[in-house]
């Protein structure tokens, strides 16, 4: 009993000294908010009796906080407990709606359930990466052996490439077309590599993950049914989306404007879209989205302190990606949806790739830590606000847009016609800025693997791409595409009405980058208003970074190449011909062009006088 006594008058005296201090922080808390200095309260170090007449007995036992204090404990719990009450409420309410409208019609309520379903899978992933993320770290780093990863990793990059060259010998065999795009790949990274900056600091394992990960991103939309029609109802969502434009701008411009003319039926949706989403940010829900996906989008705070490498792979990811609100622009040109969400979400893990190929990391970066970008949901006070500011900033784009499209159609106009009457002098009238790409550029379209017979309309439409912007070349594209679909004859004369759908696909990835010499100005602006004491830093790399973004539109169309196969049922011509038709389309051209070239017994004479009504042959006269 003797040797317990001390030790429990010890703990006694703990107890009471550790309630003193806690009476002491919670009076120190309330002359804060009551505006007192703490200077007034004194230590007993200092040998003043202050402590004494604050607190009389500071050891006799724990005191009660103060009124204000408590009330102020008292309302946050419970206003954080309203608001969990108020977030289960809803919650529940809507799991019961979608619950209800699957069980009437699933079909109808898909939209919601895959929406709902991307929600839950990023709430989840933040769920457990913020309860195991460092318990599955420090597992990782317990067993990641240096040389057990780094056998791990040969043996890895060993099956993976026994494994692509298996695929491809087998998936080859059918379509050989598939080899061109694979050795054009080949062909960009032998050039990109010759030009790199420092060849011997190449990460070959950075940019193997890069190309792995787009290929793999391309094999489940491209090649895979899940993935296709993931992209193609995604696709088809987008455009009933950007249809809701029609209801403004017909009313501000009228309906025979909006369906007549260009500015009054593509720029509004610009408007459109940035006005969504600018709600959208302010609302939270982008920055959201952002941070689970790490992009960096805003990089002004941290431009003047990026190495020459990190400068480079933000250039190529901007030349090698189209912003949001032009993607709907070129949705409403009649643009494959799906392939330009595709060929967006490819080029992000390609750009880096290849950007760390021309121009490898040889300085210490000081954004290897942990922290991530923030950012900021923009000045608006309310929702109504933000949408304001993002239809007002809008503005300027669709003004910038529509001048560029009317000085460089113009410029292009006048180019051709200076090239024609120089032409006219040795015979070549037909010379024009799109044959001299046609020609320049052909070889180019076929390691995308694009046929022959249509490579001179893919150059002239890269040419157009290159040398003014991508809109402009959209826009060719989808009159081609068009003239297609209406059933044009294929040839008129020596030029090519339309190209074939594998062509439109690769061209369509081809076309999706930011990367022309008109945009140049562009980038060095916009970086140099940002970051002016890297102007001369600027400069130097912004040429290597367009082209090397142009090599990833080209890369990307090589994947697309490699996995695209034919899709849809094929046209049965005996039914379709002997049918009423009455008007020409893609699949009525292919059977007729079928029936002119080997007639059947299957093919009456109405197919064929079906036929001799839309087109000319000489089995018509």
């Amino acid at each position: 009993m003797e040797d317990k006594t001390p030790k429990r008058r010890e703990s006694i005296s703990l107890t009471s000294v550790a309630n003193g201090l806690e009476n002491k922080g919670a009076e120190l808390l309330e002359s804060l908010e009551e505006g007192r200095t703490p200077g007034n309260v004194s230590s007993p170090a200092e040998g003043g009796d202050s402590w004494t007449e604050a607190s009389p007995e500071p050891f006799s036992g724990r005191r009660s906080p103060r009124p204000a204090l408590r009330a102020r404990r008292f309302c946050t719990e419970h206003t954080q407990l309203f608001r969990w009450i108020c977030t289960g409420l809803l919650c529940t309410a809507f799991a019961a709606f979608l619950l209800t409208a699957s069980l009437l019609d699933f079909q109808r309520a898909l939209a919601l359930f895959v929406l709902t379903c991307v929600v839950l899978t990023f709430l989840a992933h933040s769920l457990l990466k913020r309860l195991l993320g460092r318990t599955l770290l420090r597992c990782v780093k317990r067993l990641g052996h240096f040389r057990l990863r780094l056998w791990f990793e040969r043996g890895l990059a060993l099956a993976a490439f026994l494994g692509l060259v298996l695929w491809l010998v087998l998936d080859t065999s059918q379509r050989p077309e598939q080899l061109v795009s694979f050795a054009g790949i080949c062909v960009f990274i032998s050039l990109l590599f010759a030009c790199s900056k420092h060849h011997r600091a190449v990460s070959w394992r950075a940019v193997s993950w890069g190309l792995g990960l787009q290929f793999a991103l391309g094999l489940f939309v491209i090649r895979t049914e899940p993935g296709f029609i993931a992209f193609q109802w995604m696709g088809n969502q987008i455009q009933i989306f950007l249809s809701y434009t029609d209801a403004g701008s017909s009313f501000v411009f009228g309906e025979a404007m909006v369906k007549g003319v260009f500015a009054f039926q593509v720029l509004p949706i610009v408007i459109f879209f940035s006005c969504v989403m600018s709600i959208l940010y302010y609302v939270g829900l982008m920055e959201w989205v952002i941070q689970k996906t790490e992009a960096p989008l805003l990089i002004r705070p941290y431009l003047a302190d990026m190495t020459l490498s990190e400068i480079h792979a933000v250039m190529t990811g901007g030349y090698a990606t189209i912003a949001g609100s032009l993607l709907g622009a070129y949705i409403s040109f009649g643009i494959d949806a799906a392939s330009l969400i595709a060929a967006s979400v490819m080029a992000a893990p390609c750009a880096l790739a290849l950007s760390k190929l021309v121009y490898p990391e040889v300085e210490e970066s000081k954004f290897k830590g942990a922290e991530g970008v923030k950012l900021t949901g923009g000045d608006a006070q309310n929702l109504l606000e933000a949408a304001s500011n993002g239809a007002t900033v809008s503005v300027k784009l669709v003004g910038n847009i529509g001048a560029n499209l009317i000085a460089f159609l113009a410029l292009l106009a006048f180019v051709n016609a200076a090239l024609s009457w120089l032409g006219a002098m040795v015979g070549a009238q037909e010379l024009s800025f799109q044959l001299i790409c046609s020609y320049a550029l052909r070889p180019v379209a076929f390691l995308m693997g694009v046929a022959w017979e249509d490579c001179p309309v893919v150059a002239e439409l890269l040419g157009i791409k290159l040398f003014l912007n991508e809109f402009v070349a959209y826009q060719e594209l989808s009159q081609y595409k068009q003239r297609r679909l209406a059933g044009a004859e294929e040839w008129v004369g020596a030029k090519k009405q339309w190209i074939s759908v594998r062509a439109e696909i690769l061209t369509t990835f081809a076309l999706c980058g930011f990367a022309n010499f008109s945009s140049i100005g562009i980038m060095l602006g916009g970086l140099t208003s940002m970051a002016p004491q890297r102007k001369s830093d600027f400069s130097q790399i912004v040429l290597r970074a367009l082209c090397t973004g142009t090599c990833v539109s080209l890369v990307n169309a090589c994947v697309a190449g490699i996995l695209y196969v034919p899709r849809g049922a094929a046209v049965d011509c005996t039914t379709l011909l002997n049918t009423t038709v009455g008007s020409s389309s893609f699949e009525v051209y292919q059977c007729c062009r079928g029936a002119f070239q080997s007639p059947s017994p299957e093919v009456s004479r109405e197919a064929l006088d079906v036929c001799c009504r839309f087109y000319n042959h000489t089995i018509c006269a």
